[in-house]
């Protein structure tokens, strides 16, 4: 049986659309090189960090190829629900049903919640109380068998834990210094995409400035020392 916040889906949907763009697209296999650059990566380097270039011994540039791929789950794993929720809603029409309450004439309650604000304490209508709970339950059960038999909860679930992954390494990359130019870069790159995914607007500020910084942090780090990687570093 599925947990109890299942139909509580509205935030989780939200960081969805955030994450990736807001259209559900099929998500399709990724060559080497294209998973190279969704992550920053230098082409031909896969996405658990191995590179053809020289690499700082540094802890920052270490947790932002973790976010790195965490990252990418996460982009993943809500297309994949956002396909899900498609198939979802083409087997399950709505959560919901009509309830015609004496001189208010028929309204839609999608919960039990609701159902107690229409009727409140009144037990002139218990039976149409007791109808209204009853079709609210087979619904949600039918809602659960199927995305039960979709994947629909599992997916979810991997979502989630991606996401938290993804902010944990974000606050360990906070509270860890930086032993080079490239950590910087690592450190400014992930609060760049991770922040602009929930950015209204990605040019205001501060996105744009922030992303100013990383460009400038990783053209000067590639002049001093052009045979090492910097995380976000487009031109390699």
């Amino acid at each position: 049986m599925a947990d109890s916040d299942n139909t509580r889906v509205c935030s989780s949907v939200t960081r969805r659309l955030a994450l990736c763009g807001g259209v559900a697209t099929m998500c399709g296999v990724l060559g080497k090189a294209a998973e190279a650059h969704r992550f920053g990566l230098p082409n031909g380097t896969d996405a658990f960090g191995v590179v053809p270039t020289a690499e700082p011994n540094d802890p920052a540039v270490s947790l932002w190829r973790e976010w790195a791929v965490t990252h990418e789950q996460v982009r993943r794993l809500g297309r994949r629900q956002q396909e899900l929720e498609v198939a979802l809603a083409e087997r399950v029409d709505f959560l919901g049903t009509l309830v015609n309450v004496p001189g208010r004439g028929p309204v839609l309650v999608c919960s039990r919640n609701a159902l107690d604000r229409l009727i409140g304490e009144r037990t002139d209508i218990a039976a149409l109380r007791l109808q209204a709970e009853a079709e609210l339950d087979q619904q949600q059960a039918r809602f659960e068998a199927v995305a039960d038999e979709i994947g629909y909860f599992s997916c979810m679930k991997a979502e989630r834990q991606a996401f938290k992954r993804a902010e944990a390494l974000l606050e360990t990359m906070a509270s860890t210094q930086a032993a080079s130019l490239a950590g910087v870069a690592g450190k400014l790159d992930a609060v760049v995409r991770w922040g602009e995914a929930w950015a209204e607007h990605s040019s205001t500020f501060p996105w744009q400035q922030i992303r100013s910084a990383h460009l400038d942090v990783v053209r000067l780090g590639r002049q001093m020392v052009p045979s090492v990687f910097f995380p976000g570093d487009s031109g390699q």
